[in-house]
Parts: structure tokens; C-alpha cells; sequence
């Protein structure tokens, strides 16, 4: 079928009212916290600065974050292959507004940016156009692979189908080597071995998977989580068998999840939404180990099941079991770790 006669699974972001219809004291407020995964954008209602400011402010100990692509503010002209270079200057002009009693913050002490891949060795250009804007900030690329025949999904431009597998796309990949730059990869759970051979061949790139592999829960998967779960599970065990591959734990509100949270009256407690992930994150932990595994918010999206600080809260429910050390790991360290982040942010005062 044509993609233009594909449905469309929509993203749906509720307003303020809904997401104060659930207020808890905080869990934990001493924890720190790197998010290691959130966006600034005009979509999902709209989150910059001051949104995430305001977030961060609300009772969690986030000490840093790392901003992820989403196709922000590209360049308007020039050559096409140079126009993501447009959303790392956006980034950098929105973190240089920041008030200066707010720079504590360390809002996206971290860049990760797109670059077209299958550009093969001519992405050197895009990807040295992001280190010369962005310099220590710019950490890694993301491309985004996620592409199911039976529905579209995203703000952004379909991928190609396997585009994982495309040998265009693998010789751009094996450039990342060469300028120290980390993969965030993003693709559904019938997808994941395409990542598999990608760890592979290339086990000196470090590779970050984004929201636990997205195990599906709309259109053809809609109600059939435990035959998901019975496919996502093994993919990831193979998966984990790559010492460079590692997990974001998080992502769940992006609409094809299937969770449909903002539907409800009052928006879901931190219990209700640990109940629920906590299959999911045990297993990523258990297969991966605590030292590969991080939480994250992927704010805004993920708005449609919650508060910034509900879903924090959720996250330390999951974690609860944990040893104070895998805590430091899941909540902070990882982050500070595979994004190379300044090591200062280890003991900044929130």
C-alpha cells in the first residue's frame, strides 16, 4: 500500500489541566538525575526553555540533560544534506537564552543531531558542520529507522524500509568511529535484529537504543501485548549479547505504544504507570545489566501519560528493589557516562 493511504497512528499531547489533575510528593529527592532524552519543539503543545525549566524545577534532582533530535529548526537553504545543521544552532541559540541563575541546570549539556547516513563517506561533512557549531557538546547522531507496513507514525519524514540494512547507510555509520560520535538508534521490536547486525559489524561505535525497542501496541498489534512481549524479549536478548549497545528506559507515551492514558478523567498515578512499565524496564535491566540501562523522560511526548515529575516518580517505583549503586547508574551515572558529559555534573548542587 502507498504510504499516503496508510494510517496514521497521531501523537495526542493533553493540556496543563489534565497533567495537574495528578499531584504526589516526590520519591526520593535526593536521587540525581541526568535525562538523558528529551526535545525541544513547536509540536506536542509546544516545549522549550521555559517548559523544561519549569519541569525541572519540579521537586526531582535533575542535575543535566541531553537533547535529542526531532527535526527542529533547520536550515531553510543551502545544500539539503546540510540543513539538520540548522537544529544544532537552534539548540545552542535556546540554551544561551537561558537566565543565568537557571545555567545550573545544564540543560542539554549533550547534543545529539541528525545527519542523513546514507550519505556514506560524504557525511563527514554534515557531521564535522555539527562539531564546529556545537564543539564538546555534540555527542552522537540519531536516524531514526522506525518503519512498520502497516501504518505511518511521526513529525518527521518516513525512513525507507531496512534502512539499517542499506549498505549507503552502514559506510556513513562506520564514519562515526572516526569523530568519536555515539548512534541513538530508533526502530519497532519486529526491527530489532536490523540493530543487531548494525552492532555487529560495528562494535566500537557505541549505540543507544531509544524507549526499550519499542515493543508495538497499535494497528495489527493493538491488544496483543504478551505475543509482542514474546517477540521483543528474545530480540532484545540477542541484542544484549553487544557489549556497545545500551538502553533507554522510557519513551512509553509515544502514541505507538497504544497507551491511551490521556483518555482518562485524571491523569494515571506513578504506581499505575510502574505497574505497567515494569515488565518491560525488569527486562531490559535483567538482559543488559544495570551499567547499560538509563531512564529517561523524552519529554514532551511523553506528556500523554503524565507530569515530568509523575513520570520521575514512576521511574524510582521501578528502581525501588535496586541497590544505591545501580540507582546512581540508572538515574545518573550511565548517562554521564556514554554521553560523555562534564564531569563537574557529577556533584553540581541541584
Amino acid at each position: 500500500m502507498p504510504d499516503e493511504h496508510l494510517p496514521t497512528i497521531t501523537h495526542v499531547s493533553p493540556d496543563q489541566e489534565w497533567l495537574d489533575s495528578r499531584i504526589e510528593e516526590t520519591i526520593d529527592p535526593a536521587q540525581p538525575i541526568i535525562d538523558p532524552h528529551h526535545h525541544f519543539s513547536e509540536h506536542w503543545g509546544g516545549y522549550f526553555s521555559a517548559e523544561l525549566l519549569k519541569d525541572l524545577d519540579a521537586g526531582h534532582q535533575v542535575r543535566g540533560t541531553v537533547y535529542v533530535q526531532c527535526g527542529l529548526g533547520y536550515r531553510e537553504s543551502g545544500p539539503e544534506r546540510l540543513k539538520p545543521l540548522g537544529e544544532t544552532e537552534t539548540v545552542l541559540s535556546i540554551i544561551e537564552r537561558i537566565p543565568a541563575a537557571q545555567r545550573r541546570r545544564h540543560v542539554a549539556a549533550a547534543i545529539v543531531g541528525y545527519a542523513d547516513l546514507s550519505l556514506g563517506a560524504e557525511v563527514d561533512e554534515v557531521l564535522e558542520g555539527h562539531l564546529a557549531i556545537a564543539g564538546d557538546r555534540f555527542r552522537g547522531i540519531r536516524c531514526s529507522g522506525a518503519h512498520d507496513p502497516a501504518f505511518r507514525h511521526g513529525v518527521l519524514a518516513r525512513p525507507k524500509k531496512n534502512l539499517y540494512r542499506d549498505e549507503a547507510f552502514r559506510q556513513g555509520f562506520a564514519r562515526l568511529k572516526k569523530y568519536g560520535l555515539s548512534f541513538d538508534a530508533w526502530l519497532y521490536h519486529p526491527q530489532l535484529d536490523d540493530l543487531l547486525q548494525l552492532a555487529r559489524e560495528f562494535p566500537d561505535v557505541p549505540i543507544m537504543l531509544d524507549h526499550i525497542g519499542c515493543p508495538l501496541g497499535v494497528g495489527p498489534y493493538a491488544g496483543k501485548a504478551s505475543e509482542v512481549m514474546r517477540e521483543w524479549a528474545p530480540s532484545m536478548k540477542r541484542l544484549a549479547s553487544c557489549q556497545n549497545v545500551h538502553v533507554k528506559l522510557g519513551g512509553l507515551g509515544t502514541a505507538v505504544f497504544g497507551y491511551r492514558y490521556f483518555e482518562h478523567a485524571v491523569a494515571p498515578s506513578s504506581q499505575v504507570l510502574a505497574e505497567a512499565w515494569t515488565p518491560y524496564f525488569q527486562t531490559c535491566i535483567e538482559l543488559f545489566g544495570a551499567r547499560r540501562c538509563m531512564f529517561e523522560s523524552n519529554f514532551p511526548v511523553d506528556r500523554s501519560v503524565g507530569s515530568y515529575h509523575v513520570l520521575w516518580n514512576a521511574f524510582k517505583r521501578i528502581a525501588a528493589g535496586a541497590s544505591e549503586p545501580e540507582k546512581m547508574a540508572l538515574f545518573h551515572d550511565n548517562a554521564l557516562r556514554f554521553y560523555r558529559l562534564p564531569m563537574p555534573l557529577a556533584g553540581q548542587a541541584a
